[in-house]
């Protein structure tokens, strides 16, 4: 007994010393959250005021409601929330119809060093700054651009890519998609192999033609992971990518390109109107947590998705 006794003592002990281990290790992670996630959050007070720097946030008047009330009344407003809804919305069903075709697609091909090479490439520019990519995509699509200089044989006037309202909104959408639908395709193609072979090798047997056999076994197959990734992107129906818009567009787009991200952007820190900007900032903050408990319980309710 007191051999037992000592041994579960031990083991005890041995767990403790483990957990605070790994206490020590996500240390680091939790005084960064706390920093940079959790201290700005007193700003939001400014929301509620009519905010003096001299003054500081403990001085300034407060006002209530008035910011958001003028937030409603501004016709910009509504434009922006508009254009953050479609570009997000757009990013998101592209989102997830394009790396699904991928990964089937690449699922079939057959020579195994083509296949890594190619997914390889393809998620290669998931790494890549949009402050990289956005010099890169401009000096493609200015008006002396290789785009447009390929373009000149078709049409004798450049196309103006990079200040049109038509054409501005489509060109985000598209280069977000390509910067990121191999990195999403990772998702699907692990769930892919994670299917039974034997019900390939039954489908071929019955004589299922290599469509058939993506259409019956390799999408129901995939469905929860579509499912669980569907549900969880309505978190990011107002994140439309301030690092894309901000790199890209310029004054003659805003009409159509800018989001609630720049805007605040503009507004606090360009005219320096603080209140105004973390209005309108939580504003999107409190409409997003909304949506993303949404999301996790849609997530919880049809692909049964928990995280705790």
């Amino acid at each position: 007994m007191i051999d037992s006794k000592k041994k579960g003592s031990g083991s005890i002990l041995k767990t403790t010393l483990s957990e605070r281990t790994y206490m020590l290790m996500l240390l680091p992670g939790l005084i960064f959250l706390l920093i940079f996630s959790y201290a700005p959050m007193v700003g939001i007070m400014m929301a509620f005021q009519k905010y003096n720097p001299v003054a500081g946030m403990l001085n300034s008047r407060w006002i209530g409601m008035q910011n958001f009330q003028y937030i409603i009344k501004v016709p910009e407003v509504g434009s922006i929330f508009a254009n953050t809804l479609i570009i997000a919305c757009s990013n998101i069903v592209l989102g997830l119809i394009i790396p699904i075709i991928y990964s089937l697609l690449l699922n079939e091909v057959r020579s195994g060093v083509f296949k890594k090479a190619v997914q390889t490439i393809v998620y290669l520019p998931f790494f890549l700054s949009w402050v990289v990519l956005g010099v890169i995509f401009r000096q493609l699509f200015s008006m002396t651009g290789l785009i447009n200089n390929i373009l000149s044989i078709l049409f004798e006037e450049p196309i103006m890519f990079l200040s049109s309202n038509t054409l501005f909104r489509p060109l985000l959408i598209i280069t977000n998609q390509w910067k990121g639908f191999g990195w999403g395709t990772i998702i699907y193609l692990a769930a892919i192999t994670s299917i039974d072979p034997g019900l390939y090798e039954s489908a071929m047997l019955d004589g299922a033609t290599r469509f058939q056999r993506v259409l019956y076994i390799t999408l129901p197959g995939i469905s929860a992971t579509i499912i669980l990734m569907m549900t969880l992107s309505l978190g990011n129906v107002l994140n439309a990518g301030f690092d894309q818009v901000f790199n890209l567009y310029n004054p003659l787009v805003y009409e159509t390109a800018d989001i609630i991200d720049t805007y605040v952007y503009r507004l606090g820190l360009v005219k320096l109107q603080y209140s105004m900007s973390t209005a309108v900032g939580l504003l999107k903050s409190v409409i997003s947590f909304f949506l993303i408990t949404l999301s996790y319980k849609l997530a919880n309710k049809y692909a049964n998705y928990q995280i705790f």
